[in-house]
């Protein structure tokens, strides 16, 4: 792939008078070492009446020489070339051994045919201080230039010196300024006087502007433009002629188009000759303009292409509208490091040191552009067959009314600023949470490693093996006895407080308690997951009964629920202990603001209970607790108690939880066990099994959250979390259980995939949103030093190898247009079968039943058939239940496996 572009130079001589001219030397044709490959030449002189000889001077440059036999009054030359601006690498080249390292000489036949680019100049003061600087031990040649020529860049300014002439080395030095030519010049006799044959070398240069921004170094010209330039070459043995540019401190590339190189500038002039004593009037112009550009990663459209898509984008967003599809686009583009593609993390491994490090960097940008006030989430994604550990997922959660969820990112912990903070830490962290949440602070626990386990471990390593350095099979089982012993078998891990928010209750609120263990510890699970993965649950008291009603369970997608409340109101709630209590008649105004209306499950989408109306609840008259719909009955499926009301147990707490209550729950549940401990009965029915965590790991504070399955209170946790990591002034991370799906939410994930970093964007409701979402996204990765090319080991230009899905569906479950029209979907996929084009355009390297998108006829041969029965099952225009997608496509949009994310349709 390369840009063709056309260079056009004029250079114009108006005299007075008709004056008789001299011969005329014209050094404007590229030289014959030239590598830009120019495919286009000519030159143009006026007046018309002249002769013209080409000519090659000593050092092989093309002259032209022009004789005028008649006087003239104006002299023009007019040049123009056509270049391929084919990418060159400076560096592709390999140096003889015995010119490997510097200082070294040159044979003495070759000494012999560069005499002329070895005569140096006697040294001045200047110069001659600036070369008893130049560190002349043993180094690495190419190195020694680059850093040479790097050197004389930062000391010598540019300049546009319109006088003619090259300036001395020593005003050059003493001016510390000057023109590239007096630049160049400075750098040959630098060259020379170190034993390097230099050369002058005079040409144009050519420079385009870049379709991205440089990661490093200068981003280039503003605009396309053009210039004679003067540059230096080095003759290296092994090489040839190597091009130096002092005025940028780069090597010479595709940009610089040599026209003559010589010993010394004088013969290196454009044009040369002499002229009669006159006023003359001298001016010029140059410009470069692009003829073709090759479709590259950078730029794949022109312009005119681009407006024509976003045109059309229009035009489908239009029709869109018009026919109520509801339809939102989303993403999951894919990404490798654009400085390392050979590392096991980006060729086939699915995760990394340095791709957790950039995903982290992304993670951030993304947040910035996106959701400045949004929560970051650091936890678990996918688990993989063969795999000991589920992949690590990186998630950006903010809300659709632009309510701030997380205020201040001070709070957030960063990947590379680590505070190294302590099990004290933690413990003062927890303590405060739990008082701000309301629940009794001795309910926090101390949690260990398994000290008994790690011991038996070691017992079983040979007598003469440290543990901290014992080499078993396993790499993480090493890494994890290593860090156990090297921290402390006997240290504590971190802290855990006992938590849930007890919606049933008349006045829903975060409830804590005692957990009753077998030990006077409490250990957790051996393992390397966070503490919260990693909770001794099954030693848990069993209960007697299995009273769904405090169980949680998932709000039901279809239905519609209120505004979520503001986060001044969740944060006024957290603090006077208010979470959850609906407003009634009785209340003050003041205590209504500060209590959450929590969305109800409602029975039919199209009605919402009238929150802000509710009575006061009654304990006998379920029905009119508009929150019955969490506890269950026939509407929502789930059951309540055999006798209709809910535990008294749970309803007897007040609105806040202090110790004693806690210490009376002990006392209850230790007389339960004593007393039932003959007939086998397991009192501990109201026993809290979810918790919160909060573990110093990897230098950062970590704050586990528990499960919750309304976005309400989990929403107003992590309001008390900033709240407490701004009092504490701790930064944390969180990590553990996602936020509950909602659609009320919007997010972004971030998670590793074989070989690759993959971006699942948020759905996009309109072509303009999509359009600055995607770009966006790619902009933000670049920005990060990921890219979305890579190079095979053939050399093969290909692309990240990643899936790249693309997301259809709608802004929630109800408004999906494959649900309300499952037509749709069957349609979908009846095309593109029916066009396998499709199926290839959209294709990465490989096809057939073990790509990434096998189609539906490239896996099993009966699969069409069943296929087409399928398609029958769907009704025409006709209303179905939403369920019917799934059920009849699920089981046949797979690849050979039965995986359903492999498949060309992803439900």
């Amino acid at each position: 792939m390369s840009i063709r572009v056309a260079l056009h130079h004029t250079t114009s001589y108006e005299y007075e008078r008709p004056i008789r001219l001299s011969p005329q030397i014209v050094r404007l044709r590229p030289a014959p070492h030239c590598r830009t490959p120019v495919t286009a030449y000519s030159l143009r002189v006026e007046p018309a009446k002249h002769f013209i000889n080409w000519q090659q001077d000593p050092q092989g440059n093309y002259l032209a020489r022009l004789v005028f036999p008649d006087p003239v009054e104006r002299f023009n030359v007019e040049i123009d070339l056509i270049a391929d601006m084919t990418v060159i690498n400076p560096f592709d080249f390999f140096l003889e051994e015995s010119a490997e390292f510097f200082p070294f000489q040159y044979e003495s036949w070759l000494s012999t045919e560069l005499k002329p680019f070895l005569v140096a100049e006697s040294p001045g003061p200047h110069l001659a201080e600036w070369l008893n600087d130049v560190d002349r031990s043993r180094a690495k040649t190419v190195s020694f230039l680059v850093d040479l020529n790097r050197r004389l860049h930062a000391d010598v300014r540019y300049l546009i010196r319109m006088e003619p002439g090259v300036q001395t080395c020593e005003e050059t030095l003493e001016r510390g300024q000057g023109s590239c030519r007096d630049s160049a010049w400075l750098l040959v006799q630098i060259l020379r006087n170190l034993g390097l044959a230099a050369r002058f070398v005079s040409g144009y240069l050519i420079q385009l502007t870049p379709d991205v921004k440089a990661l490093d170094g200068p981003n280039g010209p503003e605009q396309d433009f053009t210039d004679l330039h003067a540059w230096v070459e080095v003759y290296l043995p092994g090489a040839g002629w190597v091009g130096l540019d002092p005025t940028s401190g780069l090597l010479a590339g595709e940009g610089h188009v040599p026209l003559a190189a010589t010993p010394d500038p004088q013969s290196a002039a454009p044009i040369s000759g002499m002229v009669e004593p006159c006023e003359t009037q001298f001016s010029f112009s140059m410009s470069v303009s692009r003829i073709h550009e090759d479709p590259r990663v950078t730029k794949p459209y022109t312009d005119e292409q681009w407006q024509a898509i976003l045109s059309l984008g229009h035009e489908i967003d239009e029709r869109l509208v018009r026919g109520d599809v509801r339809l939102t686009m989303g993403g999951e583009p894919t990404f490798v490091s654009i400085d390392d593609m050979e590392s096991d993390e980006w060729r086939t491994a699915a995760t990394g040191p340095q791709k957790r490090r950039l995903a982290d960097a992304l993670l951030s940008r993304l947040k910035n552009r996106f959701a400045p006030t949004g929560l970051l989430h650091f936890g678990q994604g996918k688990w993989y067959p063969g795999e000991s550990l589920p992949r690590w997922s990186m998630a950006c959660y903010w809300r659709r009314d632009e309510q701030p969820i997380w205020r201040d990112d001070r709070w957030f912990a960063k990947e590379d600023e680590p505070t190294n903070p302590t099990v004290e830490d933690a413990e003062r962290f927890a303590r405060e949470l739990a008082s701000r949440l309301s629940v009794a602070e001795n309910c926090v626990l101390t949690a260990y490693e398994d000290s008994w386990y790690y011991l038996w471990r070691e017992r079983r390593l040979p007598i003469n093996v440290d543990a901290r350095f014992a080499k078993l099979d396993n790499e993480e089982e090493r890494a994890r006895l290593a860090r156990v012993f090297e921290g402390g078998v006997n240290k504590p891990v971190g802290c855990v407080l006992p938590l849930r928010f007890a919606w049933w209750q008349a006045d829903p609120r975060w409830t804590s308690g005692p957990w009753p263990v077998r030990t006077d510890q409490m250990f957790l699970i051996p393992g390397d997951s966070p503490m919260g993965f990693r909770l001794p649950l099954t030693s848990l008291p069993l209960a007697a009964t299995t009273d769904s009603s405090e169980d949680s369970f998932p709000r039901d997608p279809m239905s519609a629920v209120a505004a979520l409340p503001s986060n001044d109101r969740l944060r006024r709630a957290n603090s006077t202990s208010d979470l959850g209590q609906l407003p009634t008649n009785n209340h003050r105004e003041s205590d209504q603001q500060a209590r959450i209306p929590l969305a109800p499950i409602e029975a039919n989408a199209s009605t919402l209970f009238a929150l802000s109306n509710a009575s006061t609840i009654s304990d006998s008259d379920t029905r009119s607790d508009p929150l019955s719909a969490y506890a269950g009955d026939e509407i929502s499926g789930f059951p309540l108690h055999a006798n209709g009301r809910r535990s008294a147990s749970n309803a007897r707490h007040g609105p806040s939880q202090h110790a004693s209550e806690v210490e009376d729950q002990r006392s209850t549940w230790s007389a339960q066990s004593l007393g039932n401990a003959d007939t086998g009965q397991l009192p501990y029915d109201d026993l809290i099994r979810t918790a919160l965590c909060v573990e110093p790991r990897e230098g950062h504070l970590y704050v586990f959250m528990p499960p919750v399955d309304r976005l309400e209170p989990y929403l107003a946790l992590v309001a008390a979390i900033e709240d407490t990591a701004e009092y504490l002034e701790m930064p944390v991370r969180l990590e553990g259980y996602l936020p509950p799906n909602d659609y009320r939410l919007n997010h972004l994930r971030v998670a590793p995939d074989p070989g690759v970093i993959e971006v699942n964007v948020h759905p996009a409701h309109s072509w303009d949103e999509l359009v600055n979402i995607t770009s966006s996204v790619y902009e933000d990765a670049y920005r990060s030093r990921l890219g979305t090319e890579r190079f095979d080991r053939d050399g093969t230009h290909t692309g990240t190898g990643g899936g790249n899905h693309v997301v259809l569906g709608g802004p929630r479950p109800s408004d999906s247009p494959f649900l309300r029209r499952p037509d749709l979907l069957r349609s979908l996929v009846g095309y593109w079968h029916n066009h396998p084009s499709l199926s290839y355009l959209f294709s990465g390297s490989f096809i057939g039943p073990t790509s990434q998108a096998p189609r539906v006829d490239e896996g099993r041969r009966d699969a069409v058939y069943e296929l087409q029965i399928a398609f029958e099952q769907i009704p025409d225009g006709q209303e179905c239940p939403p369920w019917l997608v799934d059920r009849v496509f699920r089981h046949l949009l797979v690849d050979i496996t039965g995986n359903t994310h492999r498949a060309e349709f992803c439900i």
